[in-house]
Order: C-alpha cells, then sequence, then structure tokens
C-alpha cells in the first residue's frame, strides 16, 4: 500500500503539473486538507466536460474512474456541475480541481480506468 500524501499538497502538485503545460487549472473547492476527497473536472471549453473521482485499486493504490455511463464519456458541463454538486452535499470535505484544456487532458499520474 502507498502511502497516503496530504490531500493539499497532492493538489499543489497536481496544478503544478498543469501550470507547466500552461494549462489553466484551479481549485472551485477547497476541502478537508488532510484527507479530503478529490474531484477533478476537466472543462473542454465547448460546452463539454467529463469528472474523474478518487478510488482504490484492488491492492490498496489510488486510482481514478471517470464519471459517466462509458469511461471517458464526455458530458454536458451543466450535467458535470450538477454531479459534482450532489457529491459536494454529501461530502463537505470534498475538494473540485477545474481544468480547462480543450485537448481533454487531465494530467493525473496515477491509472485512470
Amino acid at each position: 500500500m502507498e502511502a497516503r500524501l496530504k490531500t493539499e499538497i497532492w493538489v499543489s502538485a497536481l496544478i503544478r503539473r498543469c501550470a507547466i503545460e500552461a494549462v489553466p487549472a484551479v481549485v472551485v473547492r477547497r476541502g478537508d486538507d488532510t484527507a479530503g476527497v478529490v474531484l477533478v473536472k476537466v472543462n473542454r471549453l465547448d460546452g463539454r466536460a467529463i469528472v474523474y473521482y478518487q478510488a482504490r485499486g484492488a491492492e490498496g493504490q489510488r486510482i481514478w474512474l471517470a464519471h459517466g455511463a462509458a469511461k471517458e464519456e464526455l458530458m454536458l458541463e451543466c450535467d458535470v456541475d450538477a454531479f459534482i454538486n450532489r457529491q459536494f452535499s454529501l461530502d463537505p470535505d470534498l475538494w473540485v480541481i477545474e481544468i480547462e484544456d480543450r485537448q481533454g487532458r487531465h494530467f493525473l499520474m496515477e491509472p485512470v480506468e
């Protein structure tokens, strides 16, 4: 099992990876600094988006899953925002990071399934 990194540090690293590629990324909602769950919204800037949420793999490693009927399915941005709002109402310690990238890159280093 991997060591757990504080969420605040992990988020900073993700935003830095985006900045290196000159891709805007912002913290939309700040959750618990130590152990908050993270949602990553990738806004394609054309009315479509996708959201990834954290999960743990069979061996305890961090993985990411795309929300939607099919993996990597783009949704209307308003539907993604509605999903995020529902999740926030269940978990106020939730972090939400929005990446604006026309190419749809998420910059996640962990496996995306």
